[in-house]
């Protein structure tokens, strides 16, 4: 029997189980792939390889020496004493019981889910075609396509389009929204597939893939015409889904999100109804509820894009970290609500906290600062002058709220702007905060 066990050895996974053995527990980890999971080896790791090769071939021949070389390290940090790696798909048995395909069963008092997500496919007649492809599909490319179509301006449809666009192909993005990049401040957004648009991307902007055939993409446009477009490659980049499949948690009598995400409480924590609270309410169990009572009250949560809160990496391993200090009963000051995110395109965006649109439509006070590029000694002098900082505060220059931009390093300058508003600090002591002269980093106490 274990401390714990764990569902999945991505970002979320291995994290949280080296920080659960460096604090003494035993930990079983299941994975029945390569560890590291979707973001090592088939996800941010590879495509920042992609963004950062200076040609098609480079990239493909990079790619595989990268994802290896820390696949590996990730293997070195997983043979702690502590840490047993079973090489299997683990599904429920219990509240307390996982077993394998091999009929081996593990208990613990305390499960952790990460098993990550997986592309969701938008429901239109051709998507099985041979031409359609997702992100994965499209890594294990060995030719550049000539004409790539990519369906969806999310964050990985647009890291695609700007990669493939400097590799040569030509790209053409079809998307649903009014813009790309939804969780992106709008202004921001718009900039930046203005710039792209200048790179020679093609965008169709309130648009709706109708069905697929032959390589090519039908799609009725914002005014209700029918157009289409003719690809080599079509990536579907429309989103991703938890992965919950093979899980067996009907054996808990679980009801997931209608998103299909397992719903947690603050601690991630599968929620639950206890038999006490059922007999007290005498009312059946909420779709966000377990149906049941855990035998000697373990704890099984949900860690990452599983439980369909922030769908990042970093996220994952930040909320690992938490519920294993939450089962050892440590104390941390970890912000869920201060998430920054970044968009690898070219040039880069970034944001963490609510854009200005949000921050209208809930009613907040809140003034909104600009910095450009392109007035900054650093941006001149490296020839990136394509870019902008939006900071929103309470008025007064008062507590930050949130920072957007885009432009060379822009996920460097959110993530200074990630710590300010994770300390609750004001514009103003940003602005009292020397910065080193010439850097980039000077944009964000320029803002007027």
């Amino acid at each position: 029997m274990s401390d714990l066990i764990i569902i999945g050895a991505g970002p979320g996974g291995y994290k949280t189980a080296l920080h659960a053995a460096q604090h003494g527990l035993q930990v079983t980890i299941f994975e029945q792939q390569h560890v590291g999971g979707t973001c090592l080896n088939v996800g941010c790791i590879p495509t920042k390889t992609y963004v950062h090769s200076a040609s098609f071939d480079e990239a493909v021949e990079r790619q595989p020496q990268v994802v290896e070389q820390l696949r590996s390290g990730v293997e070195t940090l997983l043979s702690h004493p502590n840490i047993t790696l079973v090489r299997e798909r683990a599904s429920f048995v219990d509240a307390r019981t996982v077993e394998t395909p091999s009929g081996q069963r593990y208990t613990a008092d305390n499960i952790i889910i990460a098993t990550g997500s997986s592309t969701k496919y938008i429901p239109v007649e051709g998507v099985n075609d041979p031409c359609v492809v997702d992100s994965t599909g499209l890594l294990a490319l060995k030719e550049r396509p000539r004409r790539l179509c990519i369906i969806g301006a999310g964050v990985i449809g647009m890291e695609f389009a700007s990669v493939f666009n400097r590799f040569g192909s030509e790209v053409t993005v079809v998307e649903f929204l009014k813009e790309c990049l939804p969780a992106i401040d709008s202004d921001i957004a718009k900039r930046l597939r203005k710039v792209m648009e200048k790179q020679g991307i093609k965008f169709n902007m309130q648009c709706g893939v109708k069905r697929i055939a032959d390589g090519t993409v039908f799609f009725t446009n914002k005014k209700g015409q029918e157009e289409s477009v003719e690809a080599d490659v079509v990536l579907m980049a429309t989103g991703r889904k938890p992965n919950t499949e093979g899980l067996n948690l009907e054996a808990l009598g679980i009801t997931l999100e209608r998103n299909g995400a397992i719903p947690v409480n603050e601690h991630f924590e599968m929620k639950k109804i206890r038999d006490e609270e059922n007999k007290k309410d005498d009312a059946p169990a909420s779709s966000n509820s377990l149906n049941f009572t855990f035998p000697n009250s373990p704890h099984i949560y949900a860690i990452g894009d599983v439980n369909g809160r922030q769908m990042l990496a970093h996220a994952a391993e930040f909320q690992g970290h938490h519920v294993v200090n939450h089962i050892l009963g440590l104390e941390d000051h970890i912000r869920f609500d201060v998430m920054p995110a970044a968009i690898f395109t070219t040039p880069e965006a970034a944001s963490v906290g609510p854009c200005e649109g949000q921050l209208k439509e809930a009613g907040t006070p809140f003034e909104c600062h600009k910095a450009f590029y392109r007035a900054n000694g650093k941006a001149l002098s490296m020839n990136e002058t394509e870019g902008m900082v939006k900071l929103c505060c309470e008025p007064g220059e008062g507590r930050l709220l949130s920072c957007h931009a885009y432009g060379a390093h822009a996920a460097d300058l959110v993530q200074e702007a990630t710590a300010y508003i994770t300390l609750g600090a004001t514009l103003r002591q940003l602005r009292e905060t020397v910065h080193i002269h010439p850097t980039l980093s000077e944009i964000l106490i320029e803002v007027n």
